[in-house]
């Protein structure tokens, strides 16, 4: 036994577990991820279930279990959507009370603006109360032609909306702050008062005429589809508020992968609706990608510079040694520290202050004193400079003395030797600092619920208004949308599989910009091969 443990290979098997079960737990995290987030988008067959006692029950199953406290009975747990209807979304089902079960080829499911899912039977589709199109068949095939027409009136009045109507808006608020401007100088009246109130005036004239042309647009969507939900319930939907409609047990497996990629390509590039449980996520993802690059922009010249006085400038001794553990202890503080501090120096502090100096105007209401995309992003950038700090010193350290000496002996100053051979010598250990840093920012939540993050932004911190980069408006985040849909959500079971998918997405952007941190340095380290990271 001695002789075992003495030639090391127990520890060698011990290690290799070790391992593998990292590999293990990894691989069964991204598993479950994967599987209960890719099925979210696949347009499921519709079970129609007639009861013992008569009732019929109409859509999707999404989950079987045991019946507590009876033996070999199992229930479903069905999406029967139509919450408007039904006051629920879901409903349990023991299987011993299920008397039949179909799927019927004419029940669709209709995706709405609001109200969630419709699922049911098309009766008739109208025009301005008039019947152009009678029955499941003939009704589908003519929302069909209509449905075209009704999503490009409706993108004409989102467009109206945040173009025409917000630009008025935008230039109104600009011209208000203008006023208030002048009044704080003590300046009521005169022709620059006049000026600016004659553009208010005529800001107002095309207001009216916009908000005449949304009501005109509004006042011609006359079309309605009539759908015949269970219990014999009738709903008249707008078309207007009709995205999409399919009917999931007619449609063949091309058809069910078309729709499938079409959902996906919805769910990255459109806005959330109803409290974050259905429509997209773009915001979310606009905002965390921003937020690491502004992050990145800001942490890693600093954490360099200190790294680089650290190791090649400061006499090294007690007070040096004294910064590095205090560097090394900033890693170990708990975020929510961090987003206090932010919240307290960042935007009471300075924003308060550039409030004061800069934006008197718009007081009380905070400018830059109050949370923003600026602020969070400063934020995680103190919380990951330990990271970059601790890559650029290693890799500072594993620099040849004597590459330092053979430049300075040919004649080159101490800064030409740190800017021409140092630097580009350790740009790889700096960018295993910031693949490192932006890993924790994308994933990082507490200290972004205090410092600018929201469940839904009415407005991108990049938009076409000057100064086009607005650093002091709140955003969205993917981190905190899976905790707020998760956890917050008014409807908990509906929201379930966007928590996946959205946890599946943020996992794959922390890899796209890890991957992208990791090509640069790769090819860094091919071209300094005296780079030893």
């Amino acid at each position: 036994m001695k002789k075992l443990f003495r030639s090391g290979e127990p520890f060698i098997w011990l290690t290799g577990g070790a391992l593998a079960s990292s590999l293990i737990i990894v691989v069964g995290l991204v598993t479950l991820i994967l599987t209960s987030g890719l099925g979210f988008f696949w347009p499921a067959n519709v079970l129609r279930m007639t009861l013992r006692d008569g009732t019929v029950v109409t859509g999707f199953v999404v989950e079987r279990e045991r019946v507590p406290g009876k033996t070999g009975d199992y229930r479903i747990k069905v999406q029967v959507a139509n919450r408007d209807l039904y006051g629920a979304d879901f409903q349990w089902m023991d299987e011993a009370t299920i008397a039949r079960r179909d799927y019927p080829k004419n029940v669709v499911v209709i995706e709405r603006t609001e109200w969630g899912l419709l699922i049911g039977t098309i009766r008739e589709v109208r025009e301005s109360g008039r019947t152009v199109a009678v029955g499941p068949q003939q009704g589908l095939a003519e929302l069909e032609r209509r449905l075209p027409d009704a999503a490009r009136a409706r993108r004409e009045i989102r467009r109206i909306e945040k173009s025409e109507v917000g630009a008025i808006n935008y230039a109104q608020e600009k011209i208000r702050l203008g006023l208030q401007r002048l009044a704080l100088g003590g300046v009521t009246s005169g022709p620059a008062v006049e000026s600016l109130r004659r553009e208010m005036a005529i800001l107002q004239t095309r207001y009216q005429e916009q908000e005449a042309r949304l009501a005109d647009l509004r006042g011609r969507q006359t079309a309605s589809v009539v759908v015949t939900a269970d219990g014999g319930k009738d709903k008249d939907l707008p078309l207007i508020q009709l995205l999409h409609i399919d009917a999931p047990n007619a449609m063949s497996l091309p058809g069910k992968g078309v729709r499938y990629l079409a959902r996906v390509w919805e769910f990255v590039s459109d806005d959330p609706r109803e409290s974050n449980t259905e429509g997209g996520v773009f915001p979310a993802i606009f905002g965390t990608v921003m937020m690491v690059m502004i992050m990145s922009i800001m942490v890693t010249p600093l954490g360099v510079l200190a790294a680089f006085y650290l190791r090649e400038y400061a006499k090294q001794g007690t007070f040096v040694s004294t910064v590095r553990i205090a560097v090394n202890n900033l890693a170990g503080v708990p975020s929510i520290v961090f987003g206090v501090f932010g919240v307290g120096f960042f935007i009471y502090v300075l924003g308060g202050s550039i409030d004061r100096l800069f934006f008197a105007e718009t007081l009380p209401t905070p400018t830059y004193g109050t949370g923003g995309i600026l602020w969070a992003s400063l934020t995680l950038a103190l919380l990951t400079i330990p990271v970059v700090i601790v890559a650029t010193e290693e890799g500072l350290a594993a620099i040849p003395r004597g590459t330092r000496e053979a430049s300075l002996a040919l004649g080159a100053t101490k800064l030409e030797t740190t800017l021409r051979v140092v630097l580009p010598a350790v740009m790889p250990s700096i960018l295993t600092g910031l693949i490192l840093a932006m890993a924790r920012a994308a994933g990082e939540v507490a200290p972004l619920m205090l410092t600018g993050v929201v469940k839904l932004a009415p407005a991108l911190p990049l938009d076409g208004y000057w100064p086009f980069i607005h650093l002091d408006r709140k955003f969205m985040h993917l981190g905190f949308h899976i905790y707020d849909v998760g956890f917050q959500s008014p409807n908990v079971d509906a929201a379930r599989p966007m928590v996946f998918v959205t946890t599946m997405l943020l996992l794959l952007i922390v890899v796209l910009l890890n991957l992208f941190a990791i090509a640069t340095r790769n090819r860094l380290r091919r071209k300094y091969a005296t780079s030893a990271v």
